[in-house]
């Protein structure tokens, strides 16, 4: 799965590891992409993957909006967010791992803060 993610240029992925944490799965893998047609080309991707690995049947939600995609592949769930989404959730903090480093606003870039 996160080899898939680097193969479609994914940016800022973690892994989180949900044992002892939750029951919903044993981890959570969260990326973004720069676009919505990336998002669901990498919703896509990660479906067709699970299915060549004969994986149960992966849920996929929120992939017509395009700015947070959730797949549900049994026991790791996969969060894929634009950058400015991902930031405004901060899925990271809630599940006490470190978040990405975000780019700021000197940068011409997103400021994280700005959405607050």
């Amino acid at each position: 799965m996160l080899k898939q993610l680097d193969d479609d240029k994914a940016r800022d992925v973690i892994s989180i590891d949900l044992h002892g944490k939750s029951s919903l799965a044993d981890a959570m893998v969260i990326a973004s992409g720069a676009s919505t047609r990336q998002l669901s080309a990498m919703a896509d991707h990660l479906v067709e993957a699970l299915k060549a690995a004969k994986a149960p049947k992966a849920l996929v939600d929120g992939k017509d909006q395009g700015d947070w995609v959730l797949i549900d592949a049994s026991d790791v769930i996969v969060h894929l967010f634009r950058p400015e989404v991902r930031a405004f959730y901060n899925l990271e903090k809630l599940w006490g791992a470190a978040p990405p480093p975000f780019p700021n606003a000197q940068d011409g870039a997103l400021d994280p803060e700005m959405d607050r």
